[in-house]
């Protein structure tokens, strides 16, 4: 145990701590930061790509939105089940001894899934490949996310960092649907799965090469302490449920959009409406990661997820393209906040050693969340009216706020050690483990 005398802080602490301001500049130039940051960005965008690729090679094959939706859900479902033990195993083994098997099972997975659906196989045969497309989805987010705790340990750039990490997450859906639909509606029906493929193959083995910036593995004396389930946390299985329903957001919009500009004659626009709704979740996390922020993060995600839910119940009375647009730029808005500050509560929930499961049961909950609203999404519009998917975004927002609600007590951090100060005049407290 160490304690720390202090003093009265000069002049030129003072003015070096409000030259360090978080912000995007500082966050930016953090050492070694560049050397992760971009592989990690090529390593993701595959992944926004994933889904609607199998939704438009699927109902191109099938004829059938509800077909295309359950291969997709499949997908996700597998993805979601799979993720959180990937997660786990980098905590205690490190990324690239996960990375490099993935990518390699993903990427034939993948194209034996694209053969199958050009051969007209039937559904199960389609599912069977589905599974460990899903299961292999590199978690290049949760990755990143981990390393960024590492070089910012106990700094207030976690947040900004936090924003950052949305900001490009929603930066490669804005890209990734926009390249899958011009593959897929252009070049061929297959050239979206195919495309995703090898970019997660070439992206993930460049991310999987950065040795110098993974998070360390525990020491074996420590695994029974650091390596505990993420899981156990009450505050984890809270933010699940938020974010559950921000991937019904995400899948009821991807199915719901495509129908919707299939309907109109226009499947083009398909991509650009979800590039719209992603853009507004890119813009505003800018804008959060670029606050100061002083209501606690609990509070801000309960705001945020109203609001979202708000305005993700107005998705299925819209009947223009306009409209549509304006109403996903909206939706768009509020997803970022809800997002960046769960991602952001995972700091002070989970101790070192288990964030990157934690950060991989939460982007597993989109990607089960998204699974689930992609088939009942299809459904609905194989079956009711056109638009009828949209109503799969406002229950599943609706379904989640009353959960945060009512159980937002456990989103609090718990403190892991006592303050202790000694010495004399204006003191510093410093925490002890």
């Amino acid at each position: 145990m160490a304690s720390t005398v202090t003093s009265e802080p000069s002049k030129e602490s003072k003015d070096s701590s409000a030259s360090a301001r978080p912000g995007y500049g500082h966050l930016l130039r953090t050492r070694g930061a560049w050397t992760f940051l971009l592989p990690g960005f090529a390593a993701r965008q595959p992944f926004a790509m994933l889904t609607l690729s199998i939704v438009l090679l699927v109902q191109h094959t099938t004829g059938s939105y509800g077909a295309a939706g359950a291969a997709a859900a499949v997908t996700g479902v597998s993805m979601a089940l799979f993720a959180p033990y990937s997660g786990r195993l980098a905590d205690r083994y490190g990324q690239r001894a996960v990375l490099i098997p993935g990518v390699l099972v993903h990427t034939l997975s993948g194209l034996t899934l694209t053969a199958l659906a050009l051969a007209h196989a039937p559904l199960w045969a389609l599912f069977a490949a589905a599974v460990p497309t899903g299961a292999s989805v590199p978690q290049i987010g949760p990755m990143v996310r981990a390393r960024w705790g590492v070089k910012l340990k106990g700094s207030p750039l976690l947040t900004t960092a936090a924003a950052f990490e949305s900001v490009t997450d929603e930066l490669t859906f804005v890209l990734g649907p926009l390249l899958a639909t011009a593959l897929c509606t252009a070049v061929n029906p297959a050239a979206g799965l195919v495309t995703e493929a090898s970019l997660t193959l070439v992206g993930g083995l460049l991310f999987a090469a950065q040795k110098s910036t993974q998070p360390a593995v525990a020491a074996a004396g420590h695994t029974r302490v650091e390596h505990g389930s993420a899981l156990r946390i009450p505050g984890v299985r809270v933010l699940i449920m938020a974010f559950l329903g921000i991937g019904a957001v995400f899948g009821g919009m991807q199915v719901s959009l495509a129908a919707f500009t299939e309907s109109i004659g226009e499947p083009g626009l398909n991509g650009v409406l979800y590039g719209t709704f992603a853009a507004g979740n890119m813009l505003s996390g800018l804008v959060c990661g670029a606050i100061a922020w002083r209501a606690a993060p609990q509070h801000r995600l309960v705001v945020a997820y109203a609001a979202l839910a708000v305005t993700a119940s107005g998705l299925w009375a819209a009947h223009s393209v306009l409209v549509l647009a304006g109403l996903g730029l909206l939706v768009g808005m509020c997803i970022a906040p809800a997002l960046i500050t769960g991602y952001t509560l995972v700091e002070g929930l989970v101790p070192a050693g288990a964030r990157t499961e934690a950060f991989t049961w939460l982007t597993g909950a989109v990607a089960l969340g998204q699974a689930a609203a992609v088939t009942v999404a299809g459904q609905l519009e194989d079956r009711l009216w056109g638009g009828s998917g949209f109503l799969v975004p406002m229950g599943g927002t609706l379904l989640a706020l009353a959960t945060l609600l009512a159980l937002r007590s456990r989103l609090a951090a718990r403190p892991r050690g006592r303050t202790v100060a000694r010495g004399v005049g204006h003191r510093v407290p410093v925490t002890v483990d």
